[in-house]
């Protein structure tokens, strides 16, 4: 199957609720800082939404709690690759995004065989605190020659003015977190997002 080429990201399943009425097609629930029961109610119900909504859902980083609500997508950073099992994550039929930072991590990556592979910051992120700075558009280009046919996805401080931009360095999807969520109006960026990055997305 393709992804859609709009990631948002959002840290809850009302976010998913107030969005995916508007035409996501592709979204992660990234939940930080809560207890593991409450994650799983979160976990739960956005999958029964998402469900509803035909749209993708990809589960961050708590993967024993992916596996054990039934999801299919799971992203995982490189501290979570340390913790992670992937041989279960596969057993129970998960696919997997992967995000990286440098070539190492790439190299890292690539070894886990991803469906997806994650490149950022691409610009300057308030979302939180890096080790590493801005990756750029150019490197965005490198990492598509490398990964070939595996979709790439660009992340860190990118808003909808500089999407265009980011698909054209190489990206297929572009991710988008506070650039929605901190908006006056969230909901009409998201659709604004929507209308702008339909002609990226691909036929299956």
């Amino acid at each position: 199957m393709k992804l859609d080429p709009f990631y948002p990201i959002f840290d809850s399943a009302d976010w998913l609720e107030r969005m995916l009425p508007l035409g996501v097609k592709l979204v992660q629930l990234r939940v930080k800082d809560r207890p593991e029961t409450e994650v799983a109610r979160e976990i739960a119900r956005a999958k029964a939404l998402c469900a509803a909504a035909g749209c993708v859902l990809v589960i961050n980083d708590y993967w024993k709690l992916a596996i054990a609500e039934g999801c299919e997508w799971l992203h995982l950073g490189q501290e979570d690759l340390d913790e992670a099992d992937l041989g279960a994550i596969r057993k129970a039929g998960l696919k997997l995004g992967i995000s990286s930072h440098d070539e190492p991590e790439l190299e890292r990556a690539l070894a886990a065989k991803p469906d997806y592979v994650a490149l950022g910051p691409v610009y300057p992120t308030i979302l939180k605190r890096m080790r590493f700075g801005p990756q750029g558009l150019e490197r965005l280009g490198e990492w598509k020659r490398r990964i070939a046919d595996l979709p790439l996805v660009g992340i860190g401080g990118i808003s909808l003015e500089r999407a265009p931009g980011v698909f054209e360095a190489g990206a297929d999807i572009v991710a988008a977190v506070t650039d929605i969520t901190l908006n006056a109006d969230p909901e009409g960026r998201l659709k604004a997002w929507v209308a702008a990055t339909r002609k990226y997305a691909r036929t299956a």
